[in-house]
């Protein structure tokens, strides 16, 4: 793998970053991906009842409940699409500049594992449990 210099955290380390005949079907791959969550993402408006209108205005306080929770649902969807859509995005660009699979804190090559289960990670396992852990 061929080595590249890396600003990381205000330090220049090497990294070994993966070759670009390799990221061109990943790039692909999280398009197709960032496409499927865009259009999912979209679609949810449809199924929030708030957006979709009341037809009765008369309607038993079992039917308002049912609305506030089927609006609570769908934003707290429309939230974490939003999330993935932004990592999506990361990922990507990640890929245009060579840097996907490098942790974009650290520095280290992040486990094919994790990227095989998460593509749009941007964090190496050890640095995404530093960050949750001062989220906490």
């Amino acid at each position: 793998m061929p080595k590249q210099t890396r600003k990381t955290n205000g330090e220049s380390r090497q990294v070994f970053a993966i070759p670009q005949k390799l990221l061109a079907p990943i790039g692909v791959f999280l398009a197709n991906q960032l496409k499927r969550l865009e259009i999912r993402r979209s679609s949810l408006e449809k199924d929030d009842p708030f957006v979709s209108g009341r037809s009765d205005n008369f309607a038993s306080p079992d039917t308002t409940a049912a609305e506030q929770f089927g609006h609570a649902r769908v934003e707290a969807m429309k939230a974490e699409m939003d999330r993935k859509i932004v990592q999506m995005r990361k990922a990507l660009s990640r890929v245009k500049i060579g840097a996907y699979g490098v942790c974009e804190n650290c520095g280290k090559m992040i486990d094919t594992d994790r990227l095989v289960v998460f593509p749009e990670t941007t964090f190496c396992i050890e640095c995404e449990r530093k960050l949750e852990s001062k989220r906490k």
